[in-house]
């Protein structure tokens, strides 16, 4: 079978899942209900990609794309549109933000396709007499914080609102550090709340100043926290101990990190 001739053979079995005589779960779905099992399938594709495990990754990027075409079916249903129209929609889209490859324009390298891409992306906002699309469009409101801070960092840099260098923005993450304090002894929970959000989302341009993607840095921290835990968890098991009976909690810690 060719490429084109398996996608629509999912199409089909999608088609035989959603009409009459279908599954009654498939056919219960709506574009609402099917939001966190897009969101799920995402997360579980990410943590495949981190796994290293091309295998997995492949299974649950036919998940991902199931999703996809489950979307593409309720779209048809609602007469809103069909998978041929996120198929073209999004072919046109690549042809027309990469004029480097299919216009003859120049682009130098990595960077200056960044760049002409959000030109093109503010171009496409302000069409028909629209508004000029905002430098801090097309970031999902629903997306993680984290990520979402460091986003737009990055659409800003580009604009020149950013830092130099990272000593700017670690002079930044101590001033924020010495807000919080402040905001601490003041004991006001709004002030504390506002200046610990300042000093996250200054942790996340320092991340993104160091190459560093924050959000996976901090999806790694939390699953070493993790770890470390469900040893501490495994070892007072054995003992037949629990976390109140467990002694000093300082040094099973120290004895959890020296496994790492």
């Amino acid at each position: 079978m060719t490429t084109g001739e398996r996608f629509e053979a999912l199409i089909a079995i999608m088609d035989r899942l959603r009409d009459p005589g279908g599954c009654p779960w498939d056919r219960e779905q709506t574009m609402e209900s099917l939001k966190p099992y897009l969101i799920e399938e995402a997360y579980e594709c990410l943590a495949a990609i981190e796994s290293g495990d091309r295998a997995e990754q492949c299974d649950e990027l036919g998940d991902l794309l199931l999703q996809i075409v489950f979307q593409a079916r309720l779209g048809r249903e609602e007469g809103a549109f069909t998978v041929d129209d996120v198929i073209e929609a999004i072919s046109a889209k690549m042809i027309r933000r990469h004029p480097h490859v299919f216009a003859g324009a120049e682009a130098a390298d990595a960077d200056a396709v960044v760049d002409q891409w959000e030109r093109i992306k503010r171009r496409e906002g302000s069409s028909d007499g629209a508004a000029p699309r905002s430098v801090v469009a097309g970031i999902p409101q629903a997306a993680p914080a984290l990520l979402r801070a460091a986003r737009l960092g990055e659409k800003t840099g580009r604009a020149g609102l950013d830092w130099t260098a990272v000593g700017g923005v670690r002079a930044k993450l101590s001033e924020e550090l010495g807000e919080l304090d402040e905001a601490i002894a003041a004991g006001v929970d709004a002030a504390i709340e506002e200046e610990l959000g300042d000093l996250l989302f200054t942790a996340a341009q320092l991340g993104r100043h160091l190459g560093i993607e924050p959000e996976g840095a901090l999806r790694r921290a939390t699953a070493k926290f993790t770890a470390r835990v469900q040893r501490i968890e495994a070892a007072l098991a054995a003992e037949g101990r629990s976390w109140e009976d467990g002694g000093d909690l300082e040094v099973r810690w120290a004895q959890a990190k020296a496994q790492d």
